[in-house]
């Protein structure tokens, strides 16, 4: 590697003005610049680099440095040059070239005054190795790691060519982590030598882009290699980097204008420079991959590198746990940015003591998000497992600083955040089965796919402590002192938790029985028997049927309830303070969700929400967060994010006292995402609640709880959990790869309480309802010889559990500690467990297979097991099954035919042991087959009884049982491991009888009964849970983390736990009844042609749910349907169900033609709850969004819901309100129902415009239920207007605003055998503003502008006549005004002169666009435009297209009889004069306030002007350091409307070394211009003179335009007499001197006719003669104001005829 530092020169005699110098140093072809330099003694301290690759330097190598001046004129002028022998380097490789004062030469090669100073040094791979001082040029460790990275080695590449060649540069933008900044909306912007291209915009500090850029160049090779790519670096560079290409490397970023700031985040990138043959690299990653073992990081040389080590005091770990009767032999390893360390390895041990201390090196910010640490079982000899994962989020424990912005009193002038730090705490280890994949929000911390897994498998105990200083011990044995100033971390206390469960629906169908089990950390595992046993499970119970498609746990008036208890640390004062804010933080997301709902912007509720939602902020800032700074138990971690915390807080409320009613939801978002940046607690110790959903004996499904979510505090209510003592709806998920798509495991309603025991003295967890403790045990008997007893029970016990496998003898129960017996064994059936599962269907098809096989002769006989199920399991005989009690058989005992089957319904096989089944059945016989089986199916139907299916099912919970002194009473039979019944059936062979022994609680402890219920109730595992209440429940950490850590001892796991089960018991039920008010669903596919088919609405309600009608296709499917549930049953009180009321789940299906269902997505929220009807109030109808599988929300449903108590006085009316009954379906109140009228409406079809890559497009307008469509575009590259002009529908919609039906325009493009894609669409969500009157008398429909000749007379010789031929003197005439002068005039500005006709030529100044004029009506008189998407679009999703057109919607006559509306557009058959050639002048007069570029704060603008393929303007017309340029420019340029209809005038920055910045960039739609009837196209001048400094610029006269405005109004052309002075004009007689008191004196004025009509013209309100200021915008930063340009635009349709002179707006200069 070459390396040059140049440092100054020297250029005498001084040149005149100061020069801007900059050296080239060329070596080997290959030429490197300084940057520009200042005045005649410039210093750059500059270092340039080449890379020798396998090309050492030779005798003969040599420098060549150019000195020169960048002047004024842009051209670089020659100063002088020298050449540098290299010679001494390849003598001594060492030795460093100094050059001081070297003269420089001229051009002819003789010495001028003129000298240089530089450095040169070649540098070796021994160079790259040195840290610093040692390294004569200066190297940095850091730059040299950068040449280390930057400069691979490759093999020598061959010699470039002298001629062009085609080249590729390709730049894929990945991700980027770590920005620094507040509420980031980040995009790259990527320039490749000169190219500006950008990215789309995200959120977040970490945000995914996934983008990829191709820019093509055809140059000599050494000039483009000399190109620059900002993402910097040279493309020569990257072309002899391997595979030509830098691949998935890490850029560090930096201000531009602050790079000494240092590094402000990082950019991952993949950039590839191409040539003719070469052939890009295959990446095969995926693009969101996570490996970050192999971390490439580019870094620059000018940012500094901020270091900073990381110290972690790895004390130990606790209940490391990998699989049953395992010891581990745990090891820690701790991962950032791939660098990882790792602890010695502890054998034979759950709870290792490490005290060990290791160090990292980190670059702040650091790269990786997270830091990972993972626990392995290193057992010797053996593979190594992973124990346990997890990760520790760098975000939550350090601060940028940026999360404050401090513009506001209460926050720090400068908050400048901390460094890493965390604990002494513990964190937890998840290891197993992970969460399934999710849809993440934009800038998540850690990606979905290096997440923990489920399981807890320990805790590990550490402290992390952050130095800037470094740290050279990596590795500390004795941390005596340290583990003596943690050890009050350590502390233990008890905690209790108890969970009653209320339902758990929406399930699949489950064949066996379920069972719910709750665990915190390893408390309650059932699968660990290492552990004391727990009331941790609920009862067996099974799975029935919901009468619709899910199914339902039926615990009706019995809930069952988990007890479980705990020894955690003390950490209530972390999470009062982060409950508090979770407090906050939800309140103001559900007023935010509130007010996302009110759509219509007239609504009076959208004000008042948003005043209720600013003043309950301020409320909840205001509440103090519970102080840290004097807390003995709080960590460093604790009090700085304390003091974070705390300064935000006050910040919000200063804003919501501050904030305008303007962007409410974005506003209140940003607040959102500020306060959930600070939330996350990463010292919470105690591991989440988990609920797992287990058959067979297997872990199904789960729902994790955070345990401060639950967590009581006797502070106060704001500082409990969110859920602690109340009633949540829990979604149960699938772990990830398990489960069914589209599908959710459970819906479960518990109350949850965790605290600590002390404080559970009088737990009362709902308001109703007795908790009871049973002993239970199972006594089983066989039929033995006709007789039932002991005998044939062969390896099951006499008295077992429920599921008969485990011995549970009578005599082997004893109480409890704190509990006592309150009777005797009785006789209990659970009749629970014996439910029939088809309880709640209509009717039931039932199937036997009927089996046979060959015998020896080839003769089918009936197989050895002749009735089967369908997988071969024997069934009873088809004869013998008998129809239960309640059913009816509709349809007896038939052969099924309707499937692959022989005419007897017969299908065939080879049998394949050991099963015996074929493994394909066949419909055709053949000789070798030996086995065949048909199928017999019967449908039975329950009898229609006077009990509902509900009121059944409760009715058989209920039944009165007989007394326990009865021997033969209370039975259930069956066979071991199948359905039990109460009646003996003859196959019964199986039975047995639940005992219950009801437990009492003694007196009163202190702690709620239930935490007392620990361990075993059998008699040998008694002393052993006596032995764990009397140890103490902590010891001090020195012997702590020196000896063993406490935990439960291990229990012998032989014989199996007697465990009691407790009940919530409720006496009666309360009756409910919901209404469910549902309007419309839109939104549903927007990027499909095909509406939603037959869309249908499934409520699900607990275990309840009903159906709307389906309707036929629609885009925006309208039910307007209220759906009743009658008669729910909800156990706990009102006010509980009234706090926290089950959730509504509305569900979104569509049917296809073959009658099958899809599922789309579904919607959950809470109804309003009424307990007294006469204080009910209609709940308004708001939009609630459908989720679908993955997270993502597609599609919304007008809807509310509630839920009315049945009172005793109510129950006998049914239903509780009066709903409209129509067509079979209830429909909406009177009061909610949308007032409907049939209406019309009509849309000007204008074309279609910036479509690209498409052949033939045609748009498709639907609205409701109706579709229309145009005919395609067949010639769209050369006419993108439609051939109709008109669509027209009549549908009745509803008249209010809040029900208002969306419009959705698809553009569909056709293609070739009928293929039809959809490239863009848009969505008009309200008609309203298109409402009009269609019997207005003043209505005019728009009509085309007339741009065609006039076949007028007087037009026959327009050109002679118009204008005048003046003489060569005439035109040289200088004048005393100019344009300037009216300009001046306009601005009241000192410098104009005074000039006595003025008035006569005034000029309108706007200080907007002319589109934001409000009396102009955004140019969009004639017609709109519509931006396309091929999304729903988002503030910055990528505009496809454009639609041009207009709506009408007015009332149609529902009578057909009576007179129809006049239309209000009219047809053209044909648009002759589009597509039109036009002249456009642009006059660009200066720009004001720019945005400067400079790193002097100023900027070197010029101007580019582009339409279609046309560019003009130039870089060498630059104005030098300014932001406020004068131009004075007129560009003129030829274009066809519409084919060219954008004018882009963009605003560049001149650099000389860089590629030129663009300032901003504005956009002028030419077309809206020409076709407004506001005269847009040209403004009217204040006078008509034909000659003059003033003359008139448009193509025609004035009366011309005053009869083409009056045709456009629908007029009779204007009538003048021959004097020219009168007109009349729209039913009146205008004369002149009305306008013309007394004659005018100014000069050049032309006739009275014209003079008139100008007069006349002006009243009408078209656009005179102006200027109009428009705001430059930039796409790398979207909606910030770039500074303004003021400017005009004149359009001449060729058509007229040719247009007056251009105007002279040249800057004056002064005169002599």
């Amino acid at each position: 590697m070459l390396r040059v530092i140049v440092k100054s020169a020297t250029i005498n005699p001084p040149l005149s003005p100061p020069p801007r110098p900059c050296v080239s140093v060329c070596f080997r072809d290959v030429k490197k610049k300084t940057t520009e330099g200042e005045g005649n003694n410039p210093t750059w301290n500059e270092t340039l680099i080449w890379h020798l690759w396998d090309h050492p330097l030779q005798d003969d190598s040599f420098l060549q440095v150019i000195l020169q001046d960048l002047c004024s004129e842009k051209k670089g002028r020659f100063i002088g040059l020298v050449t540098i022998l290299l010679k001494p380097l390849v003598i001594k490789p060492r030795k460093v070239l100094f050059v001081k004062d070297l003269t420089l030469l001229n051009h002819s090669m003789k010495p001028t005054d003129c000298t240089i100073t530089l450095n040169v040094a070649q540098m070796t791979s021994q160079d790259i190795e040195k840290t610093g001082d040692g390294d004569l040029l200066g190297v940095t460790a850091l730059e040299a790691a950068r040449q280390t990275q930057m400069a691979p080695s490759y093999v020598a590449h061959k010699e470039l060519s002298s001629k062009p060649q085609h080249f590729q540069v390709q730049v894929k933008v990945f991700e980027a982590r770590q920005l620094m900044g507040n509420n980031l909306k980040p995009l790259v912007k990527v320039v490749i030598g000169g190219h500006q291209n950008h990215t789309r915009t995200k959120m977040g500090s970490n945000p995914f882009f996934n983008e990829i850029f191709f820019q093509n160049f055809y140059e000599i090779p050494a000039k483009f290699f000399d190109y620059s790519i900002l993402i910097q670096t040279d493309i020569g560079f990257i072309y002899n980097s391997p595979d030509h290409a830098l691949q998935r490397k890490w850029l560090g970023l930096c201000q531009p204008n602050e790079p000494h700031s240092g590094v402000r985040g990082y950019l991952k990138v993949t950039i590839c420079a191409l040539g003719v043959g070469d052939q890009a690299l295959v990446d095969q990653k995926l693009p969101y991959d996570v490996d970050d073992t192999k971390i490439h990081i580019l870094k620059s040389t000018i940012v500094p590198v901020n270091l900073a080590y990381l110290q972690f005091f790895i004390y130990c770990a606790e209940d490391l746990h990998l699989k049953k009767h395992h010891l581990v032999s745990p090891m820690l390893e701790v991962e950032l940015i791939g660098e990882k360390l790792k602890t010695q390895v502890k054998t034979q041990t759950e709870n290792p003591i490490w005290n060990e201390i290791l160090t990292l090196q980190i670059q702040l910010p650091c790269l990786s998000s997270y830091i990972k640490f993972r626990v392995w079982d290193c057992p010797k000899g053996k593979f190594w497992s992973e124990i346990g994962t997890v990760s520790l989020i760098l975000n939550q424990i350090s601060s940028t600083g940026a999360e404050i912005e401090g513009k506001h009193p209460p926050a720090p002038r400068m908050y400048s955040g901390f460094l890493p730090c965390f604990g002494p705490s513990f964190l937890t280890l998840h290891g197993g089965k992970k969460a399934p994949f999710q849809i993440q929000e934009e800038g998540a911390s850690i990606p979905s796919s290096v997440k923990d897994g489920l399981e807890y498998r320990g805790r590990i105990f550490l402290e992390l402590v952050t130095n800037t200083k470094s740290q050279p011990d990596t590795r500390i044995n004795d941390l005596s002192q340290e583990v003596t100033s943690v050890e009050r971390h350590m502390n233990r206390q008890k905690y209790g938790l108890c969970i009653i469960f209320l339902s758990c629906t929406m399930m699949p169908n489950f064949k066996d029985l379920i069972q719910f089990e709750v665990s915190i950390g390893h408390y309650g595992n059932k699968m660990d028997q290492n552990y004391k046993p727990l009331v941790s499970t609920t009862q067996y119970s099974p799975v029935i049927y919901d009468g619709n498609v899910y199914n339902y746990v039926p615990w009706y008036n019995t809930k069952p309830v988990v007890a479980l208890t705990s020894y955690w640390e003390d950490i209530s004062f972390r999470v009062d303070c982060l409950n508090l804010l979770h407090f906050t933080r939800d309140r103001l997301k559900a007023n935010l969700d509130t007010l996302k709902s009110i759509r219509n912007p007239r609504d009076p509720a959208l004000l008042s929400q948003w005043r209720k939602l600013l003043r309950e902020l301020v409320e909840d800032c205001k509440h103090p967060l519970p102080c840290m700074i004097n807390q003995p138990n709080a960590t460093e971690l604790d009090r700085k994010r304390w003091q974070l915390r705390c300064h935000l807080l006050k910040e919000l409320a200063q804003k919501a006292k501050e904030v305008q009613p303007r962007d409410m939801v974005a506003t209140v978002e940003g607040w959102l995402y500020r306060l959930n940046a600070v939330l996350p607690e990463p010292q919470v110790s105690i591991p989440d609640v988990t609920i797992w959903l287990m058959a067979k004996e297997q872990r199904v499904a789960y729902a994790l709880v955070p345990a401060h979510a639950v967590l009581f505090s006797p502070t106060g209510p704001l500082h409990c959990g969110k859920f602690c003592g109340k009633i949540q709806t829990l979604l149960l998920q699938y772990p990830e790869g398990e489960g069914q798509k589209d599908s959710l495991p459970a819906h479960l309603r518990v109350c949850m309480w965790l605290g600590n025991v002390t404080d559970s003295w009088d737990l009362q967890l709902l308001r109703e309802g007795e908790v009871v403790v049973y002993a239970e045990t199972y006594e089983n008997q066989a039929k033995y010889k006709d007789q039932w007893g002991q005998q044939g029970l062969y390896q099951s016990p006499n008295f077992s559990d429920v599921l008969g496998h485990k011995a549970l003898p009578k005599e082997d129960f004893k109480e409890p500690s704190g509990w006592h017996w309150a009777g005797k064994w009785t006789v209990e059936p659970q009749r629970r467990l014996l439910l029939d599962t088809d309880i709640n269907k209509s009717q039931v098809l039932e199937e036997v297979y009927e089996n046979q096989q060959r015998d020896p002769a080839g003769a089918w006989v009936p197989a050895a097991t002749p009735n089967t199920d369908v997988d071969g399991q024997p069934v009873e005989a088809r004869e013998n099954v008998k129809c239960p009690q309640g059913w009816h058989v509709k349809k007896n005992w038939t052969v099924e035919l309707n499937h692959a089957v022989d005419d007897e319904g017969w299908e065939y096989g080879v049998g394949v042991q050991p099963s015996g089944l074929p493994r394909v059945w066949n419909s055709v016989e053949k000789a070798y087959y030996s086995c065949r089986r048909r199928r017999w199916a019967r449908v039975r139907c329950r009898n229609h009884g006077k009990l509902s299916p509900e009121q059944e099912t409760l009715s058989f919970l209920q039944l009165d049982h007989a007394g326990p002194t009865q021997e033969e009473e209370g039975w259930e039979y069956g066979t071991l491991g199948s359905k039990f019944n109460l009646d003996p059936q003859p196959q019964s062979r199986f039975r047995r009888r639940c005992w219950h022994r009801r437990l009492a609680p003694d007196k009163d402890k202190g702690i709620a009964p239930v935490f007392l219920l620990e361990g075993s109730l059998g008699k040998d595992l008694k002393r052993l849970g006596e032995k764990e209440e009397n140890r103490p429940p902590s010891r001090g950490l020195s012997r702590t983390l020196r000896g063993s850590i406490w935990k439960p001892g291990r229990e012998n796991t032989s014989p199996p736990p007697h465990l009691p089960l407790i009940y919530c018991v409720f006496s009666k039920p309360h009756y409910y009844q919901l209404f469910c008010y549902i309007y419309q669903a839109r939104n549903l596919l927007g990027n499909r042609i095909q509406t939603f088919q037959d869309p249908f609405l499934r409520l699900v309600f607990l275990n309840h749910s009903q159906c709307t009608q389906p309707l036929r296709s629609s885009a925006a499917p309208t039910w307007a349907q209220t759906l009743i549930f009658q008669h729910l049953l909800l156990y706990e009180s009102p006010q509980d169900t009234r706090e926290s009321p089950p959730l509504v789940v509305l569900e979104l299906w569509q049917r296809d033609s073959r009658g099958k269902e899809s599922f789309w997505g579904r919607s959950m929220w809470p109804p309003v709850v009424w307990l007294d009807v006469q204080h009910r109030v209609l709940p308004p109808m708001r939009w609630h969004p459908f989720a679908k599988a993955l997270g993502e929300e597609e599609g919304e449903i007008l809807a509310s819901c509630e839920l009315i108590l049945e009172t005793e006085s109510l129950r006998r009316k049914l239903p509780i309100l009066s709903v409209p009954w129509k067509n079979g379906v209830f429909t909406l109140p009177k009061s909610m129902q949308p007032t409907l009228r049939k209406m019309a409406v009509e849309i000007l079809v204008w074309g279609l415009r910036n479509m690209k890559q498409v052949s033939s497009p045609q748009l498709l307008v639907e609205c409701w239920e109706e579709t229309r469509q145009t005919e395609p575009i067949r010639d769209f590259k050369t006419n993108p207007n439609f051939a109709q002009s008109v669509l027209f529908l009549t549908l009745f919609m509803p008249t209010e605003e809040a029900y208002a039906l969306p419009l959705v325009l698809k553009v569909v493009d056709n293609k070739d055998f009928g293929q039809q894609t959809l490239v863009g669409q848009a969505n008009v969500d309200s008609l309203q503003p298109y409402f009009c009157d269609p019997w207005a008398s003043d209505y005019v429909p728009p009509r085309l502008p007339k741009l065609s000749g006039n076949k007028h007379q007087f037009l026959d010789d327009l050109v002679e006549k118009f204008w005048f031929k003046s003489s060569k003197a005439e035109d040289e005439d200088e004048y005393d005004v100019d344009w300037w002068s009216k300009l001046f005039w306009a601005t009241e500005d000192g410098k104009s002169l005074k000039y006595k006709d003025k008035d006569y030529h005034t000029l309108k100044v706007y200080d907007c666009e002319l589109e934001a004029v409000p009396a102009f009506q955004g140019l969009q008189d004639f017609c709109q435009t519509f931006k396309l998407y091929q999304e729903q679009p988002k503030s910055d999703s990528p505009v496809v297209g454009e639609f041009k057109g207009l709506f009408r919607v007015y009332p149609f006559p529902e009578n057909p009889k009576a007179p129809q509306p006049p239309r209000q557009f009219l047809v053209w058959p044909h648009k002759e004069d589009f597509p039109q050639q036009c002249l456009v002048r642009v006059y660009v007069v200066r720009a004001i306030n720019l945005q400067p570029q400079d790193y002097n704060g100023l900027c070197d603008p010029y101007v580019i002007l582009k339409l279609g393929q046309t560019k003009l303007g130039s870089r060498d017309t630059y104005q030098p350091n300014t932001l406020n340029p004068i131009f004075g420019t007129m560009f003129e340029l030829s274009c066809t409307i519409p084919l060219e209809k954008d004018l882009e005038i963009e605003l560049y920055d001149f650099d000389l070394f860089s590629p030129d910045d663009k300032i901003g960039t504005t956009v002028i739609d030419l077309e809206n211009r020409l076709l407004s009837g506001f005269g847009a196209r040209c403004g009217l001048s204040q006078s008509y003179c034909q000659t003059g400094p003033f003359r008139w610029r448009d193509q025609v006269p004035p009366s011309f335009l005053l009869e083409h405005h009056a045709m456009r109004k629908g007029l009779l052309p204007p009538l003048f007499n021959p004097d020219g002075d009168s007109v009349f004009y729209n039913g009146k007689k205008f004369k002149l001197q009305r306008f013309e008191p007394q004659p005018p004196t100014a000069r050049y004025l032309g006739p009275k006719k014209e003079r008139l009509a100008l007069y006349l013209l002006h009243a009408q309100g078209l656009v005179p003669e102006h200027l109009e200021t428009r705001m430059l915008y930039s796409s790398s930063q979207p909606g910030i104001d770039q500074g303004k340009i003021q400017m005009w635009v004149d359009i001449f349709p060729e058509k007229l005829g040719p247009p007056g002179p251009p105007v002279n707006i040249k800057p004056r200069k002064p005169k002599r």
